[in-house]
């Protein structure tokens, strides 16, 4: 409708065809819809590659904020097992001195 092609709406609904659907369309398939019209098709088709394009960044974006966060867990594992080691440390030396007196 944004595409002001709304004499397609309700064929889209008829056969079914939601978002994941809409981005497997290609030009002879939205001509099996009921779109004649070459320029109709090209508009959407556009705005299809616009949108896989917008998608594939987000997924990207998605990743690169994952693998971040990742990298972020395992620094701070890395701090808290040298933490921990610091400690036992400490504590085994201080139990050695009291075990000297």
């Amino acid at each position: 409708m944004s595409l002001n092609l709304e004499q397609y709406v309700s064929e889209f609904s008829a056969q079914n065809i939601n978002g994941e659907h809409l981005l497997q369309l290609d030009g002879s398939k939205l001509k099996a819809l009921g779109m004649t019209s070459s320029q109709d098709r090209a508009i959407i088709k556009r705005k299809l590659k616009e949108m896989k394009a917008s998608l594939e960044k987000a997924r990207k974006a998605q990743e690169k904020m994952e693998k971040q966060r990742e990298k972020l867990r395992k620094k701070e594992q890395e701090q808290l097992q040298r933490r921990s080691k610091k400690t036992d440390k400490c504590s085994s030396e201080a139990t050695e001195g009291t075990n000297e007196q």
